[in-house]
């Protein structure tokens, strides 16, 4: 394992190890423990006692965060005819249809949300080899496939994050900067923790959501006491 430098451990000792801090609490070590020389992000890890392999245990989604991430997102809108405008108006960096499709064929990823309309996906799902793995393939489930072209595109300029558990039944997830307010950083905390609470599965016994843990690029992670 690579060796932590003098910056990091400092900030370790500031957090006792084990310990499950209040939300409030637990956002104020982590933007003091920051150890980044830029507005580092804050992110949240969830470990849930959930199985993905099956279907009804397969936690995703998407909402606007109430004070945003404090990152502005690329989107690209693949659609065609009188809804190109729609996007345009909306705000989207990038519109376009199959033309757009051939350039991230040669390798263009300038974006970092896809939103298409359900009649492009068709030609979309044959860049899914590509897209796949990027995690960069719209999904109804996110919103991201819709005929609300202008709803999608402004909810993701105001801070709208995905959310999906990993094969371990982990969810990350980023919830601002280190630059916002404590109660803004704890408002989009509790505003996610309750999303993901709320989709809990029916089959799952015992405790739902094992860990949270709170940290900052760079920065050592501070466990979070469910309230």
């Amino acid at each position: 394992m690579p060796k932590h430098g003098k910056n990091y451990r400092n900030a370790l000792e500031k957090i006792e190890k084990g310990k499950q801090y209040p939300v409030l609490d637990a956002v104020k070590l982590v933007k003091e423990t920051s150890t980044a020389k830029f507005d580092a992000s804050v992110e949240v890890s969830f470990h849930l006692n959930v199985d993905p392999r099956h279907a009804d245990q397969q936690i995703r989604g998407a909402m606007v965060l109430p004070n945003g991430t404090g990152r502005t997102q690329k989107v690209l809108v693949v659609t065609q005819g009188a809804k190109e405008e729609e996007a345009k108006n909306a705000g989207a960096d990038f519109v376009g249809g199959k033309d757009i499709l051939e350039e991230i064929k040669k390798g263009w990823f300038e974006f970092d949300v896809i939103v298409a309309t359900p009649d492009m996906m068709g030609e979309l799902g044959k860049l899914g080899k590509i897209l796949g793995p990027k995690g960069l393939m719209p999904n109804p489930k996110t919103g991201t496939v819709t005929m609300n072209i202008a709803n999608a595109v402004e909810e993701i300029k105001k801070g709208k994050v995905e959310y999906r558990v990993d094969k371990e039944g982990n969810i990350n997830c980023l919830i601002g900067k280190t630059s916002f307010s404590d109660e803004a950083l704890a408002e989009n905390f509790r505003a996610l923790y309750g999303a993901i609470a709320k989709a809990r599965p029916a089959a799952v016994k015992g405790n739902y959501i094992l860990n949270m843990v709170l940290s900052s690029t760079m920065g050592p992670g501070v466990k979070v006491l469910a309230e």
